[in-house]
């Protein structure tokens, strides 16, 4: 715990002036006191003082996360997050030690994004998330709810009527409105709803989950401003296995938050130094994972570019548990 808290103090100060100094010390702390990304380095053959600048860090499989408790040192998890899944999948799971922490840092990217959470009012339509229980996105989006201060917004399921005229009403008031949705939920309020929205700012944070025909971001996009007016379409790149999180404010480039950094692998040499232009496998430096692993290996294809940004391009098909039987019990 004095480690993980040591590491949590200098984390702002760092992050903005120090990145690659302040992963390479976290990538050691993690590589000693993680046992599994620990056990993961000794089986690739990596030891941590071989390691002397952030592309030559081996990533660690996201799908280690759900076989095995991955946490640096010994503590009591305050909470965990599940990852959603399909029936029958094996599910993520990420201890989470400080859930402030999470939160505190969710909100600060936010506001780098768009302003205070006191500026909104947050409308959520994501029933599949809120199905599933332990979701990280509903752990944010309830507290960028409270920190709103707003008596309007909220969660809604299936009643789209009430949710387009309670967002109408915020409209009208001197607030910002936002409304984070699932795909195929944000399709259905496409077909129900009667009159614009103009004014309101979406964010999508999923697909279509099985639940609807996939499109292209394209096509959602089409359907979502013929049917909806004049509104902004933004989108959010998270996952169970991060704290930090990534925005689009339209288009289909991301822009991670201060604590990230994107970069691509060679998918067919997975333990290849890792580039930051280019086409390949998305490996993710999350700092603010200090409680459990920074660097994350992840299953999205994509394109990084100069500045920082990142496109998903799609999944890398038949990646389920590559590197894992080094683990697996």
């Amino acid at each position: 715990m004095r480690l993980i808290n040591s590491f949590k103090q200098e984390f702002l100060k760092r992050i903005a002036g120090d990145f690659e100094e302040f992963s390479l010390a976290l990538f050691r702390a993690q590589g000693a006191e993680n046992a599994v990304y620990a056990q993961y380095l000794k089986g690739i053959g990596r030891t941590v003082d071989s390691v002397t600048k952030v592309e030559e860090i081996p990533f660690m499989p996201i799908e280690f996360f759900k076989y095995h408790e991955v946490k640096m040192g010994q503590w009591n998890a305050e909470k965990y997050f599940h990852s959603s899944g399909t029936t029958g999948m094996r599910k993520s799971r990420h201890l989470i030690e400080n859930l402030s922490f999470y939160e505190q840092n969710a909100r600060r990217i936010f506001t780098a994004f768009y302003g205070d959470p006191s500026e909104y009012t947050v409308f959520a339509l994501l029933p599949s998330y809120q199905e599933q229980g332990h979701s990280s996105l509903i752990a944010m989006v309830d507290y960028l709810m409270k920190e709103s201060g707003s008596s309007a917004g909220g969660y809604y399921l299936n009643n789209y009527d009430q949710l387009v005229q309670d967002i109408v009403n915020a409209m009208n008031s001197s607030r910002k409105v936002i409304l984070f949705g699932v795909g195929y939920a944000l399709l259905d309020l496409c077909e129900a709803c009667k009159e614009p929205l103009d004014g309101l700012t979406i964010i999508e944070t999923g697909g279509m989950k099985g639940r609807r025909e996939e499109l292209t971001k394209e096509e959602f996009y089409s359907i979502m401003k013929d049917q909806l007016g004049e509104i902004c379409i933004d989108s959010e790149y998270g996952m169970t296995e991060l704290l930090s999180q990534a925005y689009s404010r339209g288009g289909s480039r991301y822009y991670p938050a201060d604590s990230m950094r994107v970069m691509v692998r060679d998918i067919n040499d997975p333990f290849s130094i890792v580039r930051t232009g280019g086409t390949g496998g998305l490996n993710i430096i999350d700092l603010a994972n200090i409680h459990s692993c920074a660097f994350i290996e992840t299953k999205d294809l994509g394109r990084c570019y100069a500045d920082g940004s990142f496109e998903v391009l799609g999944r890398i098909d038949n990646s389920e548990i590559r590197g894992c039987n080094l683990l697996v019990v």
